[in-house]
């Protein structure tokens, strides 16, 4: 299943972070039943579209650079490093869990990245 979910979701991250096609992305793989951790975006596919795009969408220039992408069984990270003019670069880890083949559930963590850290240990 760890196979089956890679291959799934690593063209779901191509889709959603690095093309930004939202909608395309979510059709693909996200179940209808689709529950959302993020207490700003309601459950089920249709609203995290709505939510997502604008901020996909907001500027051509931003950009969500994919760092790395970890499966292990029904669960799956992505550990993202968000760019936008206009507002300092994020650190993002989105989890997910699959079932049946579809994701089902996400959680987010967002992170600024420091304009002066205190050490120079790299966030990404």
């Amino acid at each position: 299943m760890t196979v089956d979910n890679r291959e799934a979701f690593e063209r779901f991250v191509e889709m959603f972070y690095t093309q930004k096609r939202v909608r395309e992305a979510f059709d693909f793989l996200v179940a209808d039943d689709y529950r959302q951790h993020n207490p700003t975006i309601p459950d089920g596919p249709e609203a995290a579209i709505r939510m997502l795009t604008p901020k996909f969408d907001r500027s051509p220039e931003s950009r969500f650079d994919v760092q790395r992408i970890l499966v292990d069984g029904n669960l799956a990270m992505v550990h993202v490093k968000a760019s936008g003019p206009g507002r300092p670069d994020a650190a993002v880890a989105d989890i997910y869990r699959f079932k049946d083949g579809r994701i089902v559930e996400h959680w987010d963590v967002l992170q600024p990245v420091p304009e002066h850290p205190v050490h120079d240990h790299p966030m990404f």
